[in-house]
């Protein structure tokens, strides 16, 4: 599938997070994604096939895939790409919130559970579809029921001690929302990793979702800086100025701009 052809919007959560990670890389091992989800799918078939009643189908399930599988949080020393291309977390089942909540969320579908993505502003959570309000929220980190206080406690802890829970923080995300969400964390680790043409994939297709967004144009332009690429460069990066001129960060992407400029006096 080329990568000015993709369309999300047509797709399942996990079918286009797959496409898009073939068209980012080039090695990325399509039929081993897929057979392996597919055995995981058949186990969980055999392992909750048995009930009937969905809460205890989604119990099983949350059991099968942390403890028996051990999918969960990464720990010690990793590239934080690592815990979100799918294939490397199927390999490790260590992920991200985000990675894991991709391929429960795949599971969950094929045996008829639905389970829905909420980007909370912590972290990416997950509801039980069938629950009313939310008496059925899970942290996909280790698939353990959390609530409204820890949520709250995360907000103080991650946001500002005057942080508070709104509603609109639990509303579900839509698949698009939740590729973005995805392929943005994706591209800042491969740009904090110096993985710059990869970055630039990634980049190309947050692109596609959402062509005039100036932060995706100037990391583009920081990209393209990476990659020796300056007559690009200072187009996006200038583009981000001229439509940002009040982010704290258009000071520093002046400099950015003079020291490509500098670069390309002293080269010729």
């Amino acid at each position: 599938m080329l990568i000015t052809k993709l369309d999300f919007s047509q797709m399942m959560l996990c079918e286009a997070i797959i496409d898009a990670m073939v068209d980012i890389r080039s090695d990325f091992p399509l039929s081993f994604v897929q057979n392996q989800l597919s055995f995981l799918v058949e186990k969980a078939k055999d392992y909750v096939g048995s009930e009937n009643n969905s809460d205890l189908k989604i119990k099983k399930l949350i059991e099968l895939f942390y403890h028996k599988w051990g999918f969960g949080g990464a720990s010690g020393t990793y590239n934080v790409s690592d815990v979100l291309w799918l294939d490397k977390v199927l390999k490790t089942r260590q992920g991200t919130a985000i990675s894991l909540s991709i391929i429960l969320i795949h599971i969950a579908s094929e045996l008829k559970l639905t389970l829905i993505p909420i980007i909370f502003p912590t972290q990416l959570i997950l509801r039980v579809g069938w629950v009313d309000n939310y008496d059925w929220l899970i942290d996909p980190f280790n698939g353990e029921k959390i609530n409204i206080s820890i949520l709250e406690a995360w907000l103080k802890g991650n946001i500002s001690a005057n942080a508070k829970l709104h509603e609109n923080d639990l509303d579900e995300a839509t698949t698009i929302s939740v590729i973005y969400k995805m392929l943005t964390t994706l591209k800042i680790a491969l740009m904090e990793e110096k993985k710059m043409e990869l970055a630039l994939n990634v980049n190309k297709l947050l692109l596609l979702i959402n062509p005039n967004d100036p932060y995706e144009i100037r990391d583009r332009g920081l990209i393209y800086a990476q990659l020796d690429c300056e007559h690009v460069a200072i187009n996006d990066l200038t583009y981000f100025i001229e439509h940002c001129p009040e982010d704290l960060v258009s000071e520093m992407i002046k400099f950015q701009i003079n020291i490509i400029k500098q670069k390309k006096v002293t080269i010729h």
